[in-house]
């Protein structure tokens, strides 16, 4: 097994590329989506469910795991991969994302992030420095940046202000980075809507030399079209070597569109959310088991599914499952959706290695044209 992180394409169709990460854990298959593990734990999934699904690497979050139970706590007991069960590759985010999504409970300033726990009120501090020993502490085997993500729109001015600072940050998370065999850290293009910040973030970031570099700050509000120009502005930027990773994204309609951008990894808490509030997601589009048309549907969600749940258990079943709260029918909906999320990832790496990714994305589209699929929010 090598103790060398390293990123190999395989094929290429346009910008988009498929081939493979290889880290000391395993390897990640690109495009690639991760399932969301924010306080260690894929929602309503277990660790073996989520790996036969196809899920090569997960991802799981700093800020909340710094809150409960602590890194130092998880460290003692031998670390994120042991402490979920999960000996595959683990992504985690820095806690930028957090920095954002709960002003009202912190202060920002040059040095980092003070801000008071939405659990019990306690005050914490979070630098770049401290996001980079919990992610150590973690044992993430590809650990990102702290940096400030600005919800949009945004005035210009308050996301230059905001990008200048992620540049600080990078460059003191780059220098607390605990550099061991086989772990890697990924940059943060920040920059809003405004392509002049986004290409002035990657090209500093370029110049700072990471293993691999992320869009954040995308999927916070703005229209599909802004995130995908804000992709064909910074993407062709960043080295094609090194894997290029869309933070906290998304539908399959901005999966489909982000890899034929060049696109390498994924992260959303969509299929799982959607999985627990009813939704199911296929290739026909999105089904909604709440609505009473279902309650006498023998039919499966998709009968010619690869995975067993998806076609064996009757659209009735789920919908009386969805109406009752029980916990099965948010268990097997988050299943029905990780699954379809990673068939349409194995889909579109087949599509590029056949060069043949515009046919597929056609004949993808249409299966969904007429269903209710649309966007959520991007945090858990």
């Amino acid at each position: 097994m090598t103790q060398e992180f390293h990123f190999d394409i395989a094929a290429t169709d346009g910008a988009a590329r498929t081939g493979v990460i290889t880290t000391p854990r395993g390897k990640i298959r690109t495009p690639a989506f991760m399932p969301v593990g924010t306080a260690a734990t894929v929602k309503a999934m277990h660790p073996e469910a989520v790996k036969a699904l196809g899920a090569d690497i997960v991802l799981s979050n700093t800020y909340h795991l710094m809150l409960r139970p602590g890194a130092e706590r998880i460290a003692a007991l031998g670390g994120l991969h042991q402490f979920m069960n999960w000996p595959g590759p683990i992504l985690t985010d820095s806690g930028g994302f957090q920095v954002m999504s709960l002003a009202k409970l912190r202060k920002l300033d040059e040095n980092g992030v003070t801000f008071q726990s939405h659990i019990d009120g306690a005050r914490h501090v979070l630098t770049p420095e401290r996001s980079m020993e919990i992610q150590d502490l973690l044992g993430a085997d590809i650990q990102m940046q702290f940096d400030e993500c600005v919800r949009l729109p945004c005035e210009e001015a308050e996301a230059r202000r905001a990008m200048l600072l992620s540049l600080r940050w990078a460059e003191r998370s780059k220098k607390a980075f605990a550099q061991k065999p086989g772990r890697a850290l990924f940059g943060i293009v920040q920059g809003g809507a405004s392509e002049a910040l986004r290409l002035e973030s990657a090209r500093a970031l370029v110049d700072m030399d990471f293993q691999g570099y992320a869009l954040g700050g995308l999927a916070v509000g703005e229209p599909q079209e802004v995130m995908l120009a804000m992709i064909d502005c910074a993407a062709p930027h960043l080295p094609a070597a090194r894997p290029r990773y869309l933070m906290g994204v998304g539908s399959p309609d901005d999966l489909v569109e982000s890899v034929g951008r060049g696109i390498d990894m994924f992260d959303c808490v969509m299929p799982t959310r959607a999985g627990r509030h009813g939704l199911a997601y296929t290739r026909a589009g999105k089904l909604n088991l709440r609505n009473a048309r279902h309650a006498d549907d023998r039919a499966p969600v998709d009968a010619d599914s690869a995975n067993a749940v998806t076609r064996t258990y009757s659209r009735a079943y789920l919908h009386h499952l969805v109406k009752s709260g029980e916990i099965l029918g948010m268990m097997l909906l988050t299943e029905i959706n990780l699954a379809y999320y990673q068939d349409l990832m194995a889909g579109l790496r087949a599509a590029i290695a056949a060069r043949r990714l515009d046919e597929f994305c056609a004949q993808t589209k249409e299966g969904w044209r007429g269903s209710d699929a649309g966007r959520l929010e991007a945090d858990d």
